[in-house]
């Protein structure tokens, strides 16, 4: 039974995601496999709300028995940290052939103590940015000395990634991936969206867990924008309360959500229509430029915690992921 753990060299970069794809993978190939979320306390307070999220969501994909406290333990720094994290990890390890750790983004003390306790093999997953050199790379993978299995580069534009690819060879650490990037895994669900942007789902809350990939503003065509809404599918559009012929052209195309600025109340039409084609109406009081920043801040922290975006996910893996290497250095195959 061995350990894995994944870090970022910063946050937002996709690493739980990379876990359960390659979670999901272990498993497929007959492995059984555990998972732990130790989060660190701080002397003086506890962990962030609802930080056990990705726990949860990975007891759902990996089948696990475990309860989330016990996937997800809080370990004080006060107390003695390296027997807090062996006795969490025994409670999880049993029976498993791989453990996948999740610690924080870099490589602070507390989580160095964990990977040391635990003799952890260590994957870095990065994100793509203009920031990011080959020698930031070397460096964030070669903190983690001998236990650094590889290094995975996610979120890498699709025109990129061959020049990308290239580049990241030459930083002198294993590269596990270049994952390209793809809209399908920073979408947001239906119920997601009206949190973020303070809105009230008005119809169709059995829909809140579908995923919106893309989003279009009425705002920026004068008519009423047939012919432009029906560019894009799986949408989300954005119209103001003044405004129902185009909240009613927008009902005439695929579209996933309505979303009606300004705190004006649709029109009987407009609501009827919705309801005729299954699509969530949602109101917010924000205008339409404070709405866009609310989606903009939503984005770019999506987690990775939609069932629904495996498939994608797995498929992407399946040809940027070097799973021989990974499997290899586990020991998991001759």
């Amino acid at each position: 039974m061995v350990a894995l753990y994944m870090t970022s060299l910063e946050g937002a970069t996709g690493k739980t995601a990379v876990g359960a794809g390659l979670g999901k993978h272990l498993m497929e190939s007959g492995k059984k496999v555990g998972f732990l979320k130790p989060l660190i306390a701080e002397a003086e307070g506890s962990p962030a709300e609802n930080a056990d999220s990705d726990a949860v969501f990975m007891k759902r994909i990996l089948a696990l028995k475990e309860p989330v406290e016990v996937l997800c333990p809080v370990i004080s720094r006060q107390d003695n940290l390296v027997s807090g994290i062996k006795e969490a990890y025994a409670k999880v390890s049993k029976g498993k052939d791989v453990v996948i750790v999740e610690g924080a983004g870099g490589r602070n003390t507390a989580y160095a103590k964990i990977v040391d306790a635990l003799d952890t093999r260590v994957i870095v997953v990065a994100g793509c940015s203009d920031e990011l050199s080959t020698v930031s790379l070397a460096a964030g993978g070669k903190d983690w000395g001998a236990h650094l299995l590889g290094v995975v580069l996610n979120k890498v534009p699709k025109n990129h990634l061959e020049r990308v690819a290239d580049q990241v060879s030459k930083s002198g650490v294993s590269i596990l991936g270049v994952l390209p990037e793809d809209r399908a895994l920073f979408a947001l669900t239906v119920g997601e969206l009206a949190e973020h942007i303070h809105g009230e789902i008005l119809n169709g809350a059995d829909k809140s867990g579908e995923l919106v990939e893309n989003i279009m503003l009425g705002a920026i065509t004068v008519d009423s924008g047939l012919e432009y809404f029906g560019r894009k599918t799986n949408k989300a559009v954005i119209v103001r309360g003044e405004r129902p012929d185009m909240q009613l052209a927008v009902l005439e195309t695929p579209t996933t959500c309505l979303v009606i600025s300004g705190d004006t109340e649709p029109i009987s039409s407009v609501v009827y229509g919705a309801e005729s084609q299954k699509v969530p109406i949602i109101l917010t009081r924000s205008d339409i430029v404070a709405t866009v920043t609310d989606i903009e801040n939503a984005l770019g922290k999506t987690r990775f915690s939609q069932e629904s975006k495996l498939a994608r996910l797995t498929e992407i893996m399946e040809q940027h992921f070097n799973f021989p290497a990974v499997y290899r250095e586990l020991g998991l195959i001759d």
